[in-house]
């Protein structure tokens, strides 16, 4: 019943928070340009805006099972992650390899769902997401990797607990700013908001969804952008945590916060980068990861 109660708080804080977090990054955007911006809450109108409209229709059934397994994938990715609560039975009997997975099924569903609307701008957006997902998404395997090495254990527990029990090592401070440096990646925000790119191909792999279902597709990028900057703060700020809750829930919602506020920075003042710009970034941040979890082999 414990171990229930916290994956239910576990979603419902990140349901809850999750688009007040992408307000922010709006705000704080807009600030920087000069511009006075939308309310913090303007996501929530924005999804139940969407999910009053009409579905649009590709004519097959992939089209609607995209949003749905995109959601559901990074809901599962949530519900087994212990991040400002202690480890309870998803995150004790799942291993990080089932954890890569889920995020990748969420990739992968964008593609799905681009690729079944059959438009030619979801096409480009959908291959410029492939890209993205070959390049990037080892780097998130490789921290996960690096964490398990320093602990012995492919557990999701000891390995979120790895920097907190092995303390910071040329290893741990070199995945650090790697995983830093390919955040903006990671959730899709410019320079690296390339399978959107609104000013090139109009939204990319969205632009044929309208209603519920890109309400859906929505919720599950604010989600995913909440998940890798919490990831970053459970991992890599074990020092917030003091295993209370009602001190760790704040201290985690304090570092989520000013990983989002970095987020905005960094794509609010940086233009977007071209895919062959961008894959050779990419190849750098391949090759430290890979260098990382050598010297954490090594015992460095």
């Amino acid at each position: 019943m414990t171990s229930a109660l916290l994956i239910l708080l576990n979603l419902l804080l990140f349901l809850l928070l999750a688009p007040l977090f992408d307000g922010v990054v709006r705000r704080v955007t807009a600030r920087i340009q000069s511009r006075r911006g939308p309310p913090l809450i303007q996501p929530y109108y924005d999804l139940f805006k969407l999910l009053g409209k009409e579905n649009l229709s590709a004519g097959n059934w992939a089209f609607h099972l995209a949003p749905i397994l995109a959601l559901a994938s990074v809901m599962a990715a949530i519900a087994m992650t212990p991040f400002a609560f202690r480890a309870h039975y998803l995150a004790q009997h799942h291993d990080i390899v089932t954890l890569i997975y889920l995020l990748t099924l969420g990739g992968v569903s964008v593609l799905l769902g681009a690729l079944a609307s059959r438009n030619i701008f979801a096409s480009i957006g959908a291959s410029r997401e492939m890209v993205t997902m070959i390049m990037v998404e080892p780097i998130l395997a490789m921290t996960l990797i690096f964490g398990a090495v320093k602990v012995q254990s492919l557990g999701i527990a000891p390995v979120f607990s790895g920097v907190a029990e092995q303390g910071y090592a040329w290893s741990v401070v070199l995945m650090l700013a790697l995983y830093l440096a390919a955040l903006q990646a990671f959730v899709g925000r410019q320079p690296f908001d390339l399978a959107e790119a609104e000013s090139e191909i109009v939204e990319g792999p969205f632009i044929e969804y309208s209603g519920p279902n890109y309400a859906l597709f929505k919720l599950y990028m604010m989600l995913k952008q909440m998940f890798y900057a919490a990831l970053f703060v459970t991992i890599f700020l074990p020092f917030l945590r003091t295993g209370y809750l009602l001190l760790d829930l704040p201290a985690l919602l304090v570092g989520v916060s000013i990983v989002f506020l970095l987020i905005a920075l960094v794509g609010a003042t940086n233009p977007r980068l071209r895919i062959d710009q961008a894959v050779r970034y990419y190849a750098g941040l391949g090759v430290g990861a890979i260098l990382a979890v050598t010297l954490s082999v090594y015992g460095w």
